[in-house]
């Protein structure tokens, strides 16, 4: 289901402030921000889509060096982070596709697209994307797992998060993994987080480091425990017409031992939740994007994010 219609937003008019606010219409499903850019995100295009229905099969698929577009039926359990390689579109059929043990690495590739998966019980990271461009996380469902749930790392770039839901789950989204790699990371890392549902998760929804700008716009924190979103050491954040619900610290800079980014926060909708901490300046945005009025994001998400929802 797509929305009718959408509000499309001059990024450079917005932050000058020469435009309001849009309306509270429904964003449409199809792919916008980080991973339009450096020539797009296809995944595997208009191959001839393969179903898999076990770990080998799906091990296989996911690892071939041609483009494949791989569906994912039922439930798969993974023995061991397992490579995705390069130009793959993997994807559930239905809405109970589940992929359990471990998680997918998307090291050294470009042109990925993961989507309509439920990722439950992971042992190290669920996602982990590190020296990789172009890559698309769309309308999966995250809970129970042992480290990140979207990790975005060493030198990554064009990555759109969008339209997924977390639930259950300490650290979320980890993006740029320490301090001391800034001479990998700065200039990159430039990801775009849209129309995701926090329900209850604690922290990193994203932590930020080195990527400038990015862009974390209409999502929704209901009931975050920690803290939604913090901009760390060099990065520069634009925190943008967001929900927060019951979430005491909405978004803030620095964290942990790493020393404070830039954050700039517009036209978010506070419910029971603290005002949070913004300062210094980011950098624009190359890309426009239809966007949802604040007020409305709660009902436009909470309807449409997850796995069999898009």
């Amino acid at each position: 289901m797509i929305p009718k219609r959408a509000a499309i937003v001059s990024v450079a008019a917005l932050v000058a402030g020469v435009i309001s606010a849009p309306q509270a219409w429904a964003a449409p499903f199809g792919l916008v921000g980080w991973a339009t850019q450096g020539g797009g995100t296809t995944g595997g295009g208009s191959a001839s889509p393969v179903t898999v229905t076990t770990a080998a099969a799906f091990v296989a698929a996911v690892g071939s060096s041609s483009p494949a577009v791989v569906r994912v039926s039922g439930t798969i359990s993974l023995s061991s982070m397992t490579k995705i390689a390069s130009n793959k579109t993997v994807e559930g059929v239905g809405s109970g596709a589940t992929i359990t043990g471990q998680g997918l690495n998307i090291s050294n590739a470009s042109n990925v697209i993961v989507r309509n998966l439920n990722f439950r019980n992971w042992g190290d990271d669920a996602i982990n994307v590190q020296y990789s461009t172009r890559v698309w996380v769309d309308h999966n469902s995250f809970s129970d797992g042992y480290d990140g749930a979207v990790d975005v790392k060493r030198a990554s770039d064009y990555v759109t998060v969008s339209w997924n839901k977390f639930s259950s789950h300490n650290k979320t989204m980890l993006l740029g993994h320490s301090d001391g790699n800034g001479s990998e990371d700065r200039g990159k890392l430039r990801v775009t987080y849209h129309h995701n549902w926090f329900a209850g998760t604690q922290q990193r929804h994203p932590r930020v480091r080195f990527g400038n700008p990015v862009h974390v716009y209409n999502n929704y924190y209901g009931g975050v425990t920690d803290y939604g979103v913090a901009s760390t050491v060099e990065a520069g954040v634009l925190v943008e017409s967001n929900y927060f619900e019951n979430t005491k610290d909405p978004f803030h800079r620095g964290e942990g031992s790493s020393p404070g980014g830039a954050l700039v926060a517009r036209n978010n909708h506070f419910v029971n939740s603290g005002a949070g901490d913004q300062g210094g300046s980011v950098k624009s945005l190359p890309y426009s994007y239809p966007l949802d009025g604040a007020s409305s994001v709660k009902s436009v998400v909470t309807a449409g994010a997850g796995a069999g929802r898009g």
